[in-house]
C-alpha cells in the first residue's frame, strides 16, 4: 500500500507492507532521495527472562550512496559509531512505549538503501520504525514520530540538511509520542537555556503533526493499537512482601543513607526477611510456590520504588538526605598521571569517579570517517568512554566497547567540541579516554567534567570549560519533583535520565531518556532551568581546582609547528614516489603531513627536530623578493664569487665586486668555505638565477637577519 505525509513542504512517501512481506511489519520511508526499509518482527516468549528482549538495529549500505567499502573484505562490517548511535536514536524512544512487561523476543532493522544529502535517514528510520512496529502487531502505545531541529540565525528550521546542520548553532533531535515529548538529543554552540527550551517546543509541535499523519494511516489500514493487560502477581504473594518488607525498606529510607554500598546491604537485609518469611510458609503454600526468586526480586523492587517515590514526592527529601535541587559533594584533581600521559584529571561527585587522559596526536591521527554515510570524512576529536565491570562492584567478562559505552563518549564529544579552538589555533588532534573508577549515577556528565579538566591540564586553549549534570524526575499523577545530580537508584526508579552539559554561557549537548510515555514541554523547561544552577555549582568547584588552561603543553607532548604553502608546490615538497617528503623526516625525525589547501603540519618528539624539517620546508617552497636580506653560508668559492645557501636547498652567488666596500683582489681574501654572512637578494634573473649582495645592508636589517624567521609552536 502506498501512502504518503506532506510534512514542512516535502513529500514523505511510505510503501507499507509490500517489500520483506515475511517481517511482521515492514515499510519503505522515501523523502527526497532517501529510501530506509524498516521492518519490525515479533518471535515468541522466552522464559526465564525478567526484561523487555527488544532488539533495534540500523544498517547502512554504502551502496546508498553510489560507494564500495574499503578493507581487504569490501563489504560492510563492524558497524561505525554513527550507526551505533542511529540505533540508539531509534530504539529510546521506541523502548518506553512497548510494555516492558512482554517477554517475546521483537526486532526493528532499519536499513538505509538510498542516500540523499538533503535528507537525512534517522528521524525517517524512527518513523519507519513506529509505523513497522504498529502494523506488525506488537503491543504499541504509539504513534511515535522524531524530527531534527536546526538553527540558522534567529530562525529554527525542521529537518535540515547536512549542511545547514554544520552552519547553524543546534542540532536537536526531539522524539515524541501522543502523550508528549519522550527523547531529546542535542549538541548546541552554548544556546541559551530559553532558546533551548524553545526549540524543544518547536519539535514536539511539529512531532505532533506527523503522529496525527500516522493515526490516519493506521486508520485506514483498520489497525488499532491495543495493549493487553500486565500480569498480576498472586495478591497474596504482593501483600506478604508488603507486610514483610514495607516498614524495613521504609526505615532505610528515612536513614537518608548516602553511601550506596550501605544502602544496598541494608535493603539486601530487608529483602533477606522476605526469603525466610517464604521459606518458613508450608512447601505447598501457593504463596511459597509463586515466590520464586525472580518474582521476589521484582516485587521487592516495585515495593522499593513506590516508597521511594512517595518519600521523595511527600518529604521533598532524597534517599541520601539531599534536597530536590542539591549537588552532591565535588572533588577534583589534576595531572594525577606521570611522564607521558598529557593531561589527566579526576572528578568525583559522590560516590561517582571518573579519570580523563588527554593524547595530543598529529593531523596524520584524525579518525577516517569513509566507511558511513554521513558527510564528514574525518574527526580530529575523539572521545572514548569505558565502564569496567569494577565499577559497580562486578565481575563480568570484559568485551569490545557496548552501544552504551559508545553513547556515552559520544554525548561527552558533543558537550566538549564546541568549545575546541579551532585547527588553525591548535593543529593538535586530540583524544580522549574518560575510565569510570566508580559508578553511582551520571558517569556520562561525571565524564564531561572530568574531560574538561584534563584538556586544561593538557594546555589546551578551550573558549570555555564545560560542565554538566544529569536531571531526575518523579512523577505521580499531578505531583511533580525535578531532581538534579541523581544517583543510580533515583535514575533506575525515577521517570527521567535527563543530562545537561554545557558553559556558563549556555548548552553545548543534551540527551534525555524517559521512562513513561511522554512528558510535557513545560516540565522539560523547568529540568532545564534547574540544571544550570547544577551545573554552575559543579563548574565553580572544578575551576577552584584549575582556574584556566595551562599555558605550557607537556614536555612529552608532539611539537606542532605549520606553514602554509602554494598549492603548486605540493607536489615538490612530496617530491617523485614521496622521496623528497621521505628524505625530510630521516634527515630530521619529523613527521611531515600536508592538505590539499597547503598546510603543511610538522610534528616532532622535540622542538628543534620540528624546526629543522621547517626550515627545509620553508626554505624549498619560500618565494624569494628582491631586496629581501638572509643570513647564509659560503658552500662554494670561485674565482668570480661565492656561493651562498640562504635558504635550505637555495643557493645564490656573490659576485666578487659585490663582496665589499673596496676592491677586493681575490675572493678567498674576504670568505671562505663555511662562513656565515648577511646578504641582501641583489636580482632574480630571468632563468631563476639568484644574485646576491653584501653592499649597502643597514645594521637593523643585518640583526634581523641573525634572529631569522623561526616558526612558533
Amino acid at each position: 500500500m502506498h501512502k504518503s505525509i506532506t510534512f514542512d513542504g516535502r513529500e514523505i512517501r511510505l510503501r507499507l507492507g509490500e517489500l520483506a512481506p515475511q517481517a511482521g511489519g515492514s515499510v519503505l520511508v522515501e523523502c527526497g532521495d532517501t529510501a530506509v526499509l524498516v521492518t519490525a518482527t515479533q518471535g515468541t516468549a522466552r522464559e526465564g527472562i525478567d526484561f523487555l528482549p527488544l532488539m533495534v538495529e540500523y544498517e547502512e549500505r554504502l551502496y546508498a550512496a553510489g560507494r564500495i567499502p574499503g578493507g581487504f573484505l569490501r563489504r560492510e562490517g563492524r558497524p561505525p559509531e554513527k550507526v551505533v548511535l542511529t540505533s540508539r536514536l531509534i530504539d529510546r524512544p521506541l523502548r518506553p512505549l512497548i510494555p516492558d512487561w512482554l517477554r517475546e523476543d521483537m526486532q526493528v532493522v532499519a536499513t538505509t538503501m538510498s542516500l540523499d544529502q538533503d535528507a537525512p535517514p534517522d528521524v525517517l528510520a524512527a518513523l519507519g520504525a513506529s509505523l513497522a512496529v504498529a502494523t506488525a502487531g506488537i503491543p504499541f502505545m504509539g504513534p511515535m514520530a522524531a524530527v531534527r531541529v536546526g538553527l540558522l540565525g534567529d530562525e529554527f528550521i525542521l529537518n535540515p540538511t547536512y549542511a545547514e546542520v554544520e552552519a547553524g548553532e543546534l542540532d536537536l533531535v526531539v522524539a515524541g509520542s501522543p502523550q508528549g515529548v519522550i527523547m531529546v538529543e542535542c549538541r548546541a554552540n552554548q544556546l541559551p537555556e530559553q532558546d533551548m527550551i524553545e526549540a524543544i517546543d518547536f519539535g514536539h509541535e511539529a512531532i505532533q503533526e506527523l503522529i496525527r499523519a500516522q493515526q490516519q494511516i493506521l486508520s485506514e489500514l483498520g489497525v488499532t493499537l491495543t495493549i493487553p493487560p500486565a500480569p498480576e502477581p498472586p495478591a497474596d504473594l504482593v501483600a506478604l512482601i508488603h507486610e514483610t518488607a514495607a516498614q524495613g525498606i521504609q526505615a532505610v529510607l528515612d536513614q537518608t543513607v548516602a553511601d550506596k554500598q550501605k544502602r544496598n546491604q541494608a535493603l539486601d537485609a530487608v529483602k533477606a526477611q522476605v526469603t525466610a518469611a517464604l521459606a518458613a510458609l508450608p512447601e505447598d503454600d501457593p504463596r511459597r510456590v509463586a515466590g520464586t526468586p525472580k518474582t521476589v526480586e521484582a516485587l521487592f523492587k516495585s515495593l522499593t520504588k513506590k516508597l521511594m517515590r512517595r518519600h521523595v514526592i511527600d518529604k521533598g527529601i532524597r534517599v541520601d538526605g539531599r534536597r530536590v535541587d542539591e549537588v552532591r559533594p565535588i572533588h577534583c584533581e589534576v595531572g594525577l598521571l606521570p611522564r607521558r600521559v598529557h593531561g589527566s584529571a579526576v572528578f568525583q561527585r559522590g560516590s561517582t569517579q571518573v579519570l580523563s587522559a588527554v593524547t595530543l596526536g598529529t593531523p596524520g591521527d584524525a579518525q577516517d570517517l569513509a566507511d558511513d554515510l554521513h558527510p564528514e570524512d574525518e574527526k580530529r576529536y575523539l572521545h572514548h568512554y569505558n565502564f569496567p565491570p569494577y565499577s559497580v562492584g562486578e565481575v563480568k567478562p570484559m568485551r569490545a566497547p557496548s552501544r552504551r559505552e559508545i553513547g556515552h563518549g559520544a554525548l561527552a564529544e558533543r558537550a566538549i567540541v564546541p568549545v575546541l579552538p579551532s585547527k588553525t589555533e591548535f593543529p593538535y588532534v586530540l583524544r580522549v579516554v574518560s575510565e569510570v573508577l566508580a559508578s553511582n549515577g551520571s558517569t556520562s556528565m561525571g565524564s564531561v567534567c572530568a574531560s574538561t579538566l584534563a584538556l586544561m591540564d593538557a594546555g589546551v586553549p578551550l573558549k570555555r570549560p564545560v560542565s554538566g549534570v544529569a536531571m531526575g524526575l518523579i512523577k505521580e499523577g499531578d505531583q511533580v519533583q525535578v531532581l538534579t545530580d541523581i544517583q543510580d537508584i533515583e535514575d533506575f526508579l525515577g521517570d527521567m535520565d535527563f543530562k545537561v552539559a554545557g558553559t556558563d554561557a549556555g548548552i553545548t549537548a543534551l540527551q534525555m531518556d524517559m521512562k513513561i510515555t511522554g512528558l510535557d514541554v513545560p516540565t522539560l523547561g523547568q529540568a532545564i532551568k534547574q540544571g544550570r544552577a547544577g551545573r554552575l555549582f559543579i563548574l565553580e568547584k572544578m575551576l577552584a581546582t584549575l582556574a584556566a588552561p595551562r599555558t605550557e603543553l607537556s614536555p612529552y607532548a608532539p611539537r606542532l609547528l605549520t606553514l602554509k604553502i602554494d598549492q603548486e608546490l605540493i607536489g615538490a615538497v612530496i617530491g617523485p614516489g614521496g622521496k623528497t617528503i621521505r628524505g625530510i623526516t630521516e634527515e630530521t625525525g619529523a613527521k611531515v603531513d600536508i592538505e590539499d589547501d597547503g598546510t603543511v603540519t610538522i610534528s616532532a618528539r622535540d622542538e628543534e627536530r620540528a624546526q629543522k624539517a621547517y626550515r627545509l620546508i620553508d626554505g624549498m617552497t619560500r618565494r624569494l623578493n628582491e631586496g629581501d636580506v638572509y643570513t647564509g653560508r659560503v658552500t662554494r668559492i670561485i674565482p668570480i664569487g661565492a656561493f651562498v645557501e640562504i635558504l635550505p636547498g637555495k643557493e645564490g652567488m656573490i659576485h666578487i665586486s659585490q663582496l665589499a666596500e673596496h676592491r677586493v683582489g681575490k675572493v678567498e681574501d674576504v670568505v671562505s668555505v663555511g662562513d656565515e654572512v648577511i646578504v641582501r637578494v641583489r636580482e632574480i634573473d630571468n632563468r631563476g638565477r639568484i644574485n646576491l649582495t653584501r653592499l649597502g645592508i643597514h645594521p637593523d636589517e643585518a640583526a634581523t637577519a641573525r634572529q631569522g624567521n623561526s616558526p612558533q609552536t
